[in-house]
């Protein structure tokens, strides 16, 4: 057998791993203050900002450029899922895994081998996700981490929180902290049409929770530096405390304390947050602060991003109609966003389309095609018919809008459904079993 490490050594290394990310961390903050500080300069000096559209950014405030997923790994430091995690979760769990994972839409984790193994020797632990409620309509983009989440709810048949972070939308946005309060309530009608189980799901806004998020939020913000917010987020000293403090907010529901009508006082059920990869940078946060406070780190599992009609490099925006199929839109709404704004990657003309083929990387109709056609063949043979010239753009278009049109419709009625009643019970703080 293999010789154990004393676990005095283990705490020394693990705190002495802690104390380095952190300083790693004010590091990068001294260099987002020296960035900040020389921005302000070149404005004095009336020189304009040098900017590259085509940098590629990345973080929970803001995403830009030409996204290159691979490097984004590197950078975050987590890991790929690859052929063997995802063979290795179908044979735990008997279920194949989702086109999503089969497909790499969901690409990175850190962990993730981590809670497969609890699964495996059937010990507790839970999901955790969320939503900042911006607008009273969801498009098919805000679908995308609940609809994953609904997924391993079932498969792994685990405890969920969601949290709605009204208070977070109030730092960032204009409208009034009672009207983000009210719109998360809104949200929350459409995050349960997705078929959540009401016995194993407790959903909170923040501004009705904080009680229980507090303690955790005080000893988190103690171990972080202004300079380390910085540093992650950028906001600069120019911004209100509100967005400085919010960080420790989403970071505290990590821990399952947090939660007493569901794990009491336990500190020992870690989480597994599904989440789109700029999110990653508050849990790499989390993660540096967990063993200082005695906790487990939370797990991650990062999703590309859903790209805009527009395409890819262009944002699907809740205050633009036009970006984005709204789950409210009606059948002809869907049809004629599709036909005049989804990008394509097909010829300019009939002649050029059928000589040199499509681009199905570049096209918005297939690329959403990924997400909501489950048929592996069909989706391939879709694939090489676009890509060959026998497909054509129109054609890939008909597609999409009779793929999505359907979920769309079938959405709206699940969500006619959902009474007050129904997200009071979701919100009510009772005992979930696991």
């Amino acid at each position: 057998s293999k010789p154990r490490t004393a676990p005095a050594v283990e705490a020394f290394f693990s705190v002495t791993m802690s104390t380095l990310a952190t300083e790693l961390e004010e590091l990068k903050a001294e260099i987002q203050k020296l960035r900040v500080e020389n921005s302000r300069l070149r404005e004095k000096a009336g020189e304009p900002e040098e900017k590259d559209e085509n940098e590629m950014v990345v973080d929970p405030i803001t995403v830009q450029g030409n996204i290159d997923y691979d490097k984004l790994i590197t950078k975050f430091g987590t890991s790929e899922i690859d052929e063997k995690l995802v063979k290795r979760f179908e044979k735990l769990t008997g279920r194949k895994a989702h086109a999503w994972l089969r497909r790499g839409l969901f690409y990175s984790h850190r962990e993730f081998d981590f809670i497969l193994d609890l699964y495996e020797k059937k010990k507790p632990f839970y999901l955790y996700t969320g939503r900042g409620p911006s607008s009273a309509s969801l498009h098919m983009g805000h679908l995308i981490p609940f609809m994953f989440t609904q997924y391993l709810q079932e498969v792994f048949n685990v405890p969920l929180v969601i949290q709605l972070t009204d208070d977070e939308k109030f730092f960032w946005k204009d409208k009034s902290l009672s009207e983000y309060h009210r719109l998360a309530f809104e949200n929350a009608k459409d995050i349960i049409a997705v078929g959540f189980d009401v016995t194993k799901t407790f959903i909170f806004t923040d501004l009705d929770y904080i009680k229980y998020l507090y303690p955790n939020v005080c000893k988190i913000q103690k171990c972080v530096t202004g300079n380390t917010i910085n540093g992650i987020f950028g906001f600069g000293l120019e911004a209100h405390c509100g967005k400085f403090s919010y960080p420790a907010i989403q970071a505290a529901p990590s821990f399952s304390n947090c939660f007493p009508h569901i794990f009491g006082s336990r500190v020992d059920v870690p989480c597994l947050i599904p989440c789109a990869i700029d999110q990653d940078p508050y849990f790499r946060m989390t993660r540096d602060v967990a063993p200082r406070l005695g906790y487990l780190k939370p797990a991650l599992i990062h999703s590309k991003f859903f790209p805009a009609l527009q395409g890819a490099t262009s944002k699907m925006s809740s205050s633009n109609q036009n970006s984005a199929i709204f789950l409210t839109d009606t059948p002809k709404q869907i049809k004629d966003k599709v036909n005049k704004y989804a990008f394509s990657g097909g010829g300019e003309t009939l002649e050029e389309h059928k000589k040199n083929g499509g681009n199905p990387e570049i096209d918005v109709p297939y690329q959403w095609l990924r997400y909501f056609l489950d048929d592996d063949e069909r989706l391939k043979q879709i694939h090489d018919d676009y890509k060959s010239g026998n497909l054509l753009t129109g054609e890939i278009k008909k597609i999409l809008i009779e793929t999505i049109t359907p979920l769309v419709l079938r959405h709206q009625k699940l969500r006619a459904a959902v009474t007050d009643e129904v997200v009071n019970a979701f919100c009510s703080m009772r005992k979930i079993r696991f």
